[in-house]
């Protein structure tokens, strides 16, 4: 079994909205995931046991996304081997930035990638990275997608010359 899919563990499902560009953009690769509800702090149990069964359900990634405290992408990684990418929710009285530092802080051994606060579309483009390193289909698409975000800054500046050359026309 290709271990090529990618398990994306929200928090709750109120981080839907968030997690939705993270879906779009692993649609838009052809990535194959999951995506499934667990707390670190309500269902500490299923999301070690989706954590720790990972690797052997096909996952090559882990994508743990949660708000507030924001332990579970913490949690994940505590729990494989397999790189985990904590998208970090906003919300509450500090709009997310708790969330930033309670994914981002961890501890020596226990790495997780961390990506802008509301930042799936991100998280799912580093996934599709990480995956990318054994896929060289994956890794053309990727190649083709940044080819398309040098060309639409080329055609932003274009439009800004023609903007400024017809301003006093």
């Amino acid at each position: 079994m290709s271990n090529n899919k990618v398990l994306v563990v929200m928090g709750s499902d109120s981080d839907f909205p968030v997690m939705e560009n993270c879906f779009k953009m692993l649609d838009k690769f052809g990535v194959e995931y999951e995506a499934r509800v667990a707390s670190a702090h309500r269902t500490p149990e299923r999301a070690i046991s989706l954590a720790k069964n990972a690797k052997d359900n096909g996952f090559a990634v882990v994508i743990g996304a949660a708000g507030l405290a924001a332990h579970l992408a913490g949690v994940l990684a505590a729990n494989t081997t397999l790189p985990v990418i904590g998208v970090p929710c906003k919300g509450g009285a500090l709009a997310g930035v708790d969330a930033l530092y309670a994914t981002v802080q961890m501890p020596t051994g226990i790495p997780v990638a961390t990506v802008a606060i509301d930042g799936a579309a991100n998280a799912a483009i580093l996934a599709c990275q990480i995956i990318a390193v054994a896929d060289d289909d994956l890794a053309a698409k990727l190649a083709d997608y940044k080819k398309s975000l040098a060309d639409s800054v080329d055609q932003r500046d274009a439009n800004l010359q023609d903007k400024i050359k017809n301003m006093n026309a």
